[in-house]
């Protein structure tokens, strides 16, 4: 009895390769990615560099599996980019709020209104 073993040979391959400004912000983009990839793709980190191979059995496939973890790199790039941004901003208002508490001095506001009172009454 002979085995029969379907094998598919790859016949289509791309390396994505990104670097970033440090080996932390590669391995966050690297992670970000990572749930995406396929059983056909192969990411991983050295230094500030990302690679990601690609095999696939088709080049129409390879371009469809290429365009996407593109466009996973732009989003995983772009919502860190926020986190950064958001984090120096967080800085800067903490900053701002500590710098403005220090030189506001309590005032009284002497045109506040007298409580009322709604006295209707309903049937």
């Amino acid at each position: 009895m002979t085995d029969a073993t379907t094998h598919t040979a790859v016949v289509c391959s791309a390396t994505v390769t990104t670097s970033y400004a440090t080996p932390t912000r590669a391995e966050r983009v690297a992670r970000a990615v990572d749930p995406d990839n396929t059983a056909s793709m192969t990411t991983r980190v050295k230094e500030a560099t990302v690679t990601t191979e690609i095999d696939r059995d088709t080049t129409g496939g390879l371009q469809s599996t290429v365009d996407d973890y593109v466009v996973n790199l732009g989003v995983a790039e772009a919502v860190l980019d926020a986190v950064d941004t958001a984090d120096a901003g967080d800085d800067a208002t903490d900053t701002a709020a500590a710098d403005a508490d220090s030189d506001i001095a309590p005032t009284e506001d002497s045109t506040a209104a007298e409580p009322t009172t709604d006295n209707t009454t309903q049937s």
